[in-house]
């Protein structure tokens, strides 16, 4: 699923709450993988940065809330297929937000990545660290 330029996010602005956040990728963490969670997880550390400016952190507010609603467009409980369009929506934000991802910002990601699976292979990022700029 291609997310499209002219996509609202807007409207998931209010779905996201910091504890929803934690909260639902806890939870799913197994279930959705590690490259979704990688995703979300940059954005989380982009908006908690300082120097992003605030149009930015509002189209990440949408995003990640857009992935915290387990009824969006693809409810999540529907295997194999249930988080295309959470990881499409996220993929999109990073798309826009790129400037902002520093080796920091990827650092915290992946340590709350191993946190959560354990050992992992940095090969599953990789694709999504070479679209941010990195391939740290």
């Amino acid at each position: 699923m291609k997310m499209k330029q002219d996509f609202d996010f807007n409207k998931y602005i209010k779905y996201f709450k910091e504890s929803e956040f934690w909260n639902k990728a806890a939870n799913v963490a197994r279930r959705a993988g590690v490259k979704l969670i990688y995703s979300a997880l940059l954005l989380y550390f982009v908006m908690r940065d300082e120097n992003v400016p605030q149009k930015s952190k509002w189209l990440i507010a949408g995003a990640l809330g857009y992935f915290i609603l387990p009824t969006d467009f693809v409810p999540d409980f529907i295997p194999v297929v249930g988080f295309i369009d959470d990881l499409s929506a996220l993929l999109f934000a990073l798309g826009e937000v790129t400037y902002y991802i520093t080796p920091e910002i990827q650092e915290n990601a992946k340590n709350k990545i191993a946190e959560w699976f354990g050992t992992f292979d940095e090969e599953e990022v990789k694709d999504i660290d070479s679209r941010v700029g990195s391939e740290n």
